[in-house]
Formats: structure tokens, sequence, C-alpha cells
């Protein structure tokens, strides 16, 4: 079972410097976070299940998203992240390893005592950046010895069998 990353959002972009500096807004925060956690969980091969507090919102319902290992949450109406946070790590078995980003002491406090670890949003941030430079000179480095043609993608032994039938 892969490993499971819960990801408290709005507590993320608060704390993330490159968009305060770029000014970006909150749709635009969010959905960037969301197109990075989504990449994160390839690299990673982790699940991800980042929640997006409705606390104070007009939602009725709570809605949950799934884009490949990512499940987007936004919680309802008098529903905090924290306490969807909360609620899905102790639903998780004891068995699957759980960690939160939050900078929420509390929180922290909460998900460490149900036996899950916690990474603070600064933590997390650095780790997306980390994992994607990572991820990147991994795909740069594997596909620097192939050839740009068929020849270049077809395992060696292929090779010879084409080239015996090719020789007759």
């Amino acid at each position: 079972m892969k490993p499971l990353l819960i990801v408290d959002g709005y507590n993320v972009i608060g704390a993330w410097r490159e968009a305060e500096k770029h000014q970006w807004t909150l749709d635009e925060s969010r959905d960037r976070l969301m197109h990075q956690l989504e990449d994160y969980s390839g690299y990673a091969g982790e699940d991800v299940v980042l929640v997006f507090d409705g606390y104070q919102s007009d939602r009725k319902i709570r809605t949950e998203e799934q884009y490949g290992s990512l499940t987007l949450v936004f919680t309802c109406h008098g529903e905090t992240a924290d306490s969807y946070i909360e609620r899905l790590v102790a639903q998780t078995p004891k068995y699957r390893t759980v960690r939160v980003a939050t900078s929420d002491g509390l929180e922290q406090s909460q998900v460490l005592s149900t036996g899950a670890t916690r990474l603070t949003s600064r933590e997390l941030l650095r780790e997306l950046k980390q994992q994607r430079t990572t991820g990147l000179e991994a795909h740069k480095h594997q596909n620097l010895g192939r050839k740009h043609n068929l020849a270049g993608r077809l395992p060696q032994d292929t090779l010879q069998v084409l080239e015996k039938l090719r020789r007759g």
C-alpha cells in the first residue's frame, strides 16, 4: 500500500513565499499547489489528499475529486480541514504510513498522537521543490543515452532478432 500524504491546503498556501512574492490570487495558488502535489505524487509514489477548508463557505456538501493519485477535498460549511484530516488519519489503517503537512501546532499534536508523522508547511514546500528537481534530473539522465529513432528505444534482444530477419 502506498504511503499517504495529507495536506492542509490553506495552511501551506499561507506559508508559501513564492505565492506571496508573485501575488498569486487564492484560486491561482490553489491550482498551482494542486498541480505541484499531483506531480509530486507521481515522482514520490505517494497518494496525496489535499484538503481545503470550507468552514466559513457556503458549500452545502463536501466535495472530493480524484486526479490520478491526488484527491482534492473541499470541506462543507461548518467543517474545518483540521477535523476532516483528524478523522481521515484515525480511519487509516495503522500499517499504512501517513504524513500530515500543516503548520498548525494543535493539529500537529493531534496527528502525532494518532501515529502519523507531521511536516510543517515549509518542509513540504521544500520537499516538493527538491523532489521536482531530482525527478527532472533523473528523467534527463534516463533519456541522454537514447537515440531518437526506433532502434534506440528497442531492447537489445529485439534488435538482434530484427537484424537476423533483415539479413535473411
